[in-house]
């Protein structure tokens, strides 16, 4: 699996393939795309693709948002959007519970290993932007998930509520 799939920053150019990866979302029943960085909740992909690329920056980041990267994970030998996954750099209130990291992997293309890539990937990020430590919020019902954290060295703590 190692290499069959890159992650690349959204462009203007693969907009069909991201709307038609939105899209399966929504005809599996999914309404949230989970690292998309509100993809499901946005109509254009313009306005969407602007908002990204703008929170990329700390002079430019939405003042409700924290400096993010968003990435497509493209894989090499068709070109297909596989997942996206997001880097927080950050954490503010709202984010506190929910973590530095979401990812989402197309319906069609489960359980063939490409969260895991994703999230190995993604840590390299994290790693050259001198992050220490990534805090990532699962369902404990979402064993898949847990799979893919612990599978990259990270530790599932369930949490307990009083």
């Amino acid at each position: 699996m190692k290499n069959d799939i890159v992650l690349v920053r959204p462009t203007l150019e693969p907009k069909e393939k991201a709307l038609d990866y939105r899209k399966e979302h929504f005809q599996h029943g999914e309404e949230i795309i989970y690292g998309s960085e509100l993809f499901d909740k946005t109509e254009s992909y313009e306005e969407w693709l602007s908002s990204v690329t703008l929170n990329t920056n700390p002079k430019t980041v939405n003042e409700n948002w924290v400096v993010t990267d968003t990435f497509f994970a493209i894989r090499n030998s068709d070109d297909k959007i596989i997942g996206i996954i997001d880097l927080r750099h950050t954490l503010n209130e709202f984010l506190k519970d929910l973590g530095n990291c979401g990812y989402s992997v197309r319906p069609s293309e489960r359980k063939k290993g490409y969260a895991a890539e994703m999230l190995y990937q993604l840590l390299q990020v994290a790693k050259e932007a001198k992050m220490k430590e990534l805090h990532i919020s699962v369902e404990k019902e979402n064993a898949a998930s847990i799979k893919v954290i612990q599978k990259n060295g990270g530790v599932y703590e369930p949490m307990s509520f009083r």
